[in-house]
């Protein structure tokens, strides 16, 4: 996924009421811009680090900047979690991701019952649903972890992803890391453990578990490698 035009640097300020942060451009100027992000952004929403926005150009847009990179010192952190899909997209239309290559039509957006799912590979009357995750937290002990917030939502999908396995379909977790500081993948039981327990049992009910690391920089984000899980 490649940004479509330059992005703009500038320090953040500080982040508040979750979907807003003010950043001091380089020309030191001070603007508020969106921060497309649900989540606490704990291990990469600091102040005094360097960001990098996406410029809408829409004067009708109340908030013309979109908060979408931050550097930590170490890499740059996507912290706007919508680029997941696009970039989940991109790979597995393209076959990055082995075991979800092979299928004729990779379609975004689609409904199984009453739930929808990012993406639906499908041949035929082969079915694989797959929901995409953004991880952004970097726990203490190094982990990459997932969620950062209690998430009833994420649990929902979790439970729906069991159903696609007992109507006899596929069904997969994408979670997408888009920073390269961490080693390996593990829910954030300390966090949710009600969701690490739901994960946990999606996993027993084979739902499969995709885990993947982006490079990410100022002028594209794009799967890299595959990160391996933590025994539970």
């Amino acid at each position: 996924m490649k940004f479509g035009e330059p992005l703009l640097f500038g320090t953040l300020l500080r982040r508040y009421k979750r979907f807003l942060a003010d950043v001091e451009l380089e020309d030191g100027s001070v603007i508020t811009a969106h921060c497309p992000n649900t989540g606490r952004m704990t291990t990469c929403a600091e102040p005094g680090w360097r960001v990098a926005l996406s410029d809408s150009r829409n004067p009708k847009r109340k908030y013309r900047f979109t908060w979408e990179l931050v550097h930590n010192g170490t890499c740059w952190i996507c912290v706007n979690t919508g680029r997941a899909n696009e970039i989940a997209f991109e790979a597995v239309a393209s076959g990055t991701i082995s075991e979800l290559a092979g299928y004729a039509e990779v379609l975004r957006e689609q409904t199984f019952g009453n739930s929808r799912f990012d993406l639906l590979l499908r041949t035929g009357d082969e079915l694989c649903y797959v929901e995409v995750k953004s991880v952004t937290l970097l726990a203490e002990d190094g982990c990459y972890a997932f969620p950062d917030a209690v998430t009833e939502r994420g649990r929902k999908h979790l439970n729906e992803l069991v159903d696609v396995v007992k109507a006899g379909h596929r069904a997969a977790m994408l979670y997408v890391i888009p920073r390269s500081d961490g080693t390996v993948f593990r829910a954030a039981n300390e966090i949710d453990p009600q969701y690490a327990a739901a994960l946990a049992a999606a996993l027993d009910a084979e739902v499969e578990m995709h885990v993947w690391r982006a490079h990410v920089s100022p002028q594209e984000i794009q799967l890299a490698s595959p990160v391996a899980i933590q025994p539970a």
